[in-house]
């Protein structure tokens, strides 16, 4: 996407803003019907999501990608433990470190509505062009790209 900088008009970047909160929350309720059909809440599914992207985490590392308190997120692996979607496990470089893993039947919850979530969006996308297709997946990547790097820029502040 390497094209001359250009100002933005206002307005542009008000329906683009607009637009991507529409989206999220689309993807969100679309999310949450799925999750229906699972014995899992929201909140343990966002959970799930980040020891599955990430891998193993401490109570205070889940805390801080959810922005929850500790205990709250204690409260939550408490009941996904007992669901036997997540273990803790004692850190193999310091034993008095517990670390939160994903077990198997968590993994396939994960996998099976991200399944679902994309067969969502595919049967939206086949409405587009090849090329729209194309254009927004380059698009969006660029955007995240961008908004990542902004990120860690702010994070060294």
């Amino acid at each position: 996407m390497e094209e001359q900088k250009h100002s933005l008009q206002p307005d542009q970047v008000a329906n683009i803003e607009k637009s991507l909160r529409m989206i999220a929350d689309i993807v969100k309720q679309k999310g949450r019907e799925i999750l229906n059909e699972f014995p899992i809440t929201p909140p343990q599914f966002v959970a799930l999501q980040w020891l599955h992207e990430f891998g193993d985490m401490t109570i205070g590392e889940l805390s801080s990608k959810m922005y929850l308190a500790c205990s709250t997120t204690t409260d939550l692996v408490d009941r996904m433990e007992k669901n036997e979607l997540v273990e803790r496990v004692k850190d193999t470089n310091d034993r008095r470190v517990v670390r939160i893993h994903l077990l198997d039947k968590g993994t396939t919850i994960i996998r099976e509505v991200i399944q679902q979530r994309q067969g969502y969006l595919q049967g939206v996308l086949d409405n587009f062009s090849v090329e729209e297709v194309n254009l927004l997946e380059k698009s969006v990547n660029f955007l995240y790209e961008e908004m990542k790097r902004d990120a860690k820029a702010w994070k060294s502040f």
